[in-house]
């Protein structure tokens, strides 16, 4: 059974979600206001948050802001009117996995749901007598507590920065496109995304290196994408 905290004020919207998931695999819990979806957030916990932009008190992208504050691996999926887009690559810099735009078709919608219920669930934890933290000069990336630190201080990094850190450093010296990187931390390589990409890794040297003009860690591989040093 998979739960899913459907956060969206169209009556429409919500049923046809609602009548479309009404299967044994499911279970639909609905609110309409971005004061709803927060309680719901706090006293329960969901494998996917559909969220939509525009809600009568709020907006949802401070609402996706906020939950990632305390919770980096619940996916969440944006629904929005805006077609532009640099709002989608606002709402995947905030933490979002997936955006849809309205109107958009069911079978379409149930589709990436899937994907995104996938993808969460492939991400395991490796077996810590398996998987050895990774150590690089002062840095320890710890992939079965998910976990980096630089001289023993925890990094507060987000569930994407951490996955694209560790993807990075699992194969040192190896160049990664901004197109691979969508697609194997984000699970998907739209074209027009590649910026979130570059934005997740701004914030990560801003995190990890004492030197942004002369970066240890994350390398730039000119006009074709990023390294971890060797």
């Amino acid at each position: 059974m998979q739960k899913i905290l459907l956060v969206e004020d169209d009556p429409e919207i919500t049923r046809l979600i609602n009548l479309h998931f009404d299967t044994a695999h499911y279970h639909v819990t609905s609110c309409a206001t971005g004061k709803e979806a927060l309680k719901n957030i706090e006293t329960d916990s969901y494998n996917l948050i559909i969220l939509d932009i525009s809600l009568p008190d709020s907006n949802g992208l401070e609402i996706c802001k906020k939950l990632r504050t305390t919770d980096t691996q619940t996916p969440v999926m944006m629904l929005t009117c805006h077609a532009e887009e640099a709002d989608k690559v606002v709402a995947l810099e905030l933490g979002a996995d997936d955006y849809v735009t309205k109107p958009f078709g069911i079978l379409e919608l149930m589709a990436r749901v899937k994907a995104i219920m996938r993808r969460a669930g492939s991400r395991t934890v490796p077996d810590a007598t398996e998987q050895k933290p990774i150590i690089f000069a002062d840095l320890m990336i710890d992939a079965d507590k998910h976990k980096a630190c630089i001289n023993g201080v925890r990094l507060d990094l987000t569930a994407k920065e951490f996955d694209l850190l560790f993807l990075l450093a699992s194969n040192p010296g190896k160049t990664f496109s901004r197109k691979d990187l969508l697609q194997q931390v984000w699970g998907f390589a739209f074209a027009g995304y590649e910026h979130t990409v570059t934005s997740h890794i701004n914030r990560l040297r801003l995190k990890l290196e004492n030197d942004l003009a002369h970066p240890a860690y994350i390398l730039t591989a000119w006009g074709s994408g990023y390294r971890f040093a060797e």
